[in-house]
């Protein structure tokens, strides 16, 4: 038996089911954007793609993690 998908990822398939784009398109939008800092990014993702703040919290604090030096 799998484990469940928890933590930020576990919003992922609803987010693709709910915006309709794939997960990968919006790391792109956020790595591609100038902004940096975690809040400003779910403001923006909120403001300018219309994003719900739980999903845009979940793709930025993914993506902010997958982005840090090891």
């Amino acid at each position: 038996m799998t484990e469940p998908v928890k933590g930020p990822a576990s919003y992922f398939p609803a987010i693709e089911k709910k915006y309709g784009r794939p997960i990968s398109e919006w790391k792109d939008v956020i790595r591609r954007s100038e902004l940096t800092k975690h809040m400003e990014l779910v403001n923006w993702l909120k403001s300018e793609h219309g994003l719900g703040h739980g999903h845009a919290n979940a793709l930025v604090a993914h993506t902010l993690t997958e982005d840090q030096p090891e």
